[in-house]
């Protein structure tokens, strides 16, 4: 006699879980998008910034301060961009530093930010909560960037674009600007420090879960 069929039943457990929370990774990544789009709309034309017949020395300190303040206020995305430009260039030439933060921003965003709340994380068959795995990535965070040549290489890699902004600031005569008083400081590209801030409040809620 035949013994009847068995039927297959789908364990739970071994079905596989997304290592990351698809829908508020994929939020994040499209505000951030969005926000960088639109700072990088407002830059002004380069051509422009290097202008060869704007440039001259300037008498005093004091008129030196007055254009880069007024260049910034004018330029801030072109500054800004060639900040970020220094950073790039200078991580490239310096693969292990570039490896490194790259390792540490997939860590922060995959083991915490948007790992789903409701998976636990198991390594070497321990398993960690959100607490741990916090304070774990804060310190590899602090030994990572103030302990190691990667915090030394980001500050020079900064300096040496702020060194360029200043320069290019204290000599641009900014007469020919049209610059407007009115203008809201935090305009530009600078604007995506608000949109990072609202996407953190965004989060706020599923990050505070955890801890």
């Amino acid at each position: 006699m035949a013994s009847p069929a068995t039927l297959p039943i789908s364990n739970p457990q071994s079905e596989s879980q997304p290592p990351i929370a698809t829908p508020a990774f994929r939020a994040f990544i499209s505000r951030l998008n969005a926000t960088v789009r639109n700072g990088l709309s407002q830059r002004r034309p380069w051509l422009e910034l290097i202008d060869r017949s704007s440039f001259s020395r300037p008498d005093t300190l004091s008129e030196a301060a007055s254009r880069i303040r007024k260049n910034f206020s004018y330029f801030r995305v072109n500054y800004v961009s060639l900040l970020a430009l220094s950073l790039a260039l200078s991580l490239l030439t310096h693969p292990f530093s570039l490896l490194v933060l790259l390792s540490l921003l997939a860590a922060w965003l995959f083991l915490y930010l948007f790992r789903p709340s409701d998976q636990p994380l198991v390594i070497g068959g321990r398993t960690f909560s959100d607490r741990e795995m916090l304070g774990i990535l804060v310190l590899s965070t602090i030994v990572v960037v103030f302990l190691t040549s990667v915090g030394s290489l980001l500050i020079s890699a900064l300096l040496v674009g702020l060194a360029v902004v200043c320069a290019h600031g204290s000599f641009r005569m900014p007469e020919d600007l049209f610059l407007d008083d009115q203008e809201p400081a935090n305009s530009g590209f600078l604007s995506f420090l608000g949109g990072a801030a609202s996407s953190a409040a965004a989060a706020a809620p599923a990050v505070a879960t955890r801890v």
